[in-house]
């Protein structure tokens, strides 16, 4: 039996689906919701299955055939937990990003500084208890400073078994190198077409190494670089009106 060519999509979540640590807009979320109902929808997102429902809501969550939650590394197909990376990151890691925090030059600290999550950490230096306002101050003073591609780049020259990446506004996500979004392909038949959004496609954002990996290979795919949510909703109205979506 030949393998009937299917149109896959993955969605990033923070910053192409929802504004950054905000939920999905309400008349995007109507639109996506419906969207979801009728086509093959994944999401891949660095952040925990609570605070992606946070963001896109219950019903968004479950009409997902799968949710990649921290980087697909805590796969979720409705409420079932379908695989779980148990990764800890060493003692000698977290010491060295404590100094980080330290050392940094940004005076404002908010706490929860570096998250556990299921297979990876996420660090912040302005902390992941930031209101909106203090999270703005970070990604002006970041925007000028350039601190976490910096940190970034140190910490895996220090840790060349460990990846890090820019992911988000404020944060950087840490794992295994290959426990990246890059590995939720392992999951897809090499003859899907498969269309993939998000926020961070440069080389040092998160989404770099699942766009990488589709573009190594041979089966049709499409990666859409958004800018915000906005830009991700104009694409998918415009895939309706050709009659890629249902």
């Amino acid at each position: 039996m030949s393998w009937i060519n299917v149109h896959r999509f993955i969605f990033d979540v923070d910053g192409t689906l929802t504004p950054s640590r905000g939920k999905i807009d309400m008349d995007f979320g109507v639109f996506f919701t419906n969207f979801s109902a009728y086509n093959f929808v994944y999401l891949v997102t660095g952040s925990d299955k609570d605070k992606t429902i946070e963001q896109v809501g219950d019903e968004i969550y479950s009409f997902a055939k799968k949710v990649y939650n921290c980087s697909g590394s805590d796969v979720y197909t409705g409420n079932n937990n379908v695989f779980r990376n148990e990764w800890k990151l060493p003692v000698s890691a977290r010491e060295w990003l404590e100094q980080e925090l330290a050392d940094s030059d940004f005076p404002l600290r908010t706490g929860l500084h570096i998250e556990d999550r299921p297979g990876m950490v996420n660090f912040s230096v302005v902390g992941r208890n930031a209101t909106m306002g203090e999270r703005k101050l970070y990604v002006e003073w970041d925007n000028e400073n350039n601190e976490r591609n910096s940190i970034a780049k140190k910490f895996k020259k220090q840790f060349p078994s460990i990846e890090a990446v820019v992911g988000g506004e404020t944060g950087i996500d840490i794992y295994p190198v290959g426990a990246d979004k890059g590995q939720i392909l392992r999951d897809f038949h090499p003859q899907d077409h498969i269309h993939f959004f998000g926020d961070r496609m440069d080389n040092d954002g998160n989404d770099y190494p699942l766009k990488k990996a589709l573009e190594k290979r041979k089966g049709p795919h499409n990666c859409y670089h958004v800018t915000d949510w906005k830009e991700t909703f104009s694409i998918l109205k415009d895939l309706k009106r050709q009659g890629i979506i249902k």
